[in-house]
């Protein structure tokens, strides 16, 4: 659906480009804009290499695991209808320990594996159960302690001081994460959701 939406208002772009004859301005900005969309991914493969790199190297020496024992008294709290040692557990505190240290990438195959473990233990196959709509709202809101991709594309783009921005990012995603874990424990309380 949203493919749909973007296509039809790139078409009414340009559509409406030829109508008043600006149709060289939108080839020039469709050229400088893909020009400009390489740049941007060249500039963040070195920062996302270094990182995925030392994710790789935390999962090895079990750094990960560590963190994700850390938060697992947290996750009983969360999660309650989730069984203490069921593997899903174990899949959201990856996820949450990557989504922690800034590793958006390498946090999206470990959130989708704690989606799928959460899906066998639902009750109601065709729709999300409260673990499942706790666990996106968390995964999406996620607290982060380095913004990675931010910083190198700050860094990039050549700023002058790339890391002012963690503590407004710290800040930022921990009330957004407080607000949304409250708008979804109001929400299960006034809809009635069914546990898992």
């Amino acid at each position: 659906m949203l493919n749909k939406i973007w296509f039809t208002m790139i078409c009414i772009g340009i559509i409406i480009a030829a109508i008043n004859g600006r149709m060289e301005e939108v080839s020039v900005a469709i050229l400088e804009s893909a020009e400009d969309s390489v740049m941007i991914v060249v500039k963040l493969i070195g920062p996302m290499a270094l990182w995925l790199g030392v994710m790789k190297v935390a999962e090895k020496a079990q750094l990960t695991k560590v963190l994700a024992n850390l938060f697992k008294p947290l996750a009983k709290i969360l999660f309650p209808e989730v069984p203490k040692d069921h593997p899903a557990l174990a899949s959201i505190m990856m996820n949450l320990s990557a989504n922690f240290l800034g590793l958006g990438n390498s946090a999206t195959p470990l959130g989708i594996k704690a989606m799928q473990e959460l899906q066998q233990l639902n009750s109601g196959k065709r729709s999300a159960s409260n673990a499942m709509c706790t666990f996106l709202v968390i995964n999406t809101s996620s607290v982060t302690l380095l913004p990675t991709t931010i910083l190198a594309l700050r860094i990039g783009a050549g700023s002058a001081q790339p890391t002012e921005i963690i503590g407004t990012t710290i800040f930022a995603t921990f009330c957004s994460t407080v607000v949304g874990l409250i708008a979804n424990r109001i929400l299960i309380k006034i809809s009635g959701l069914r546990e898992i």
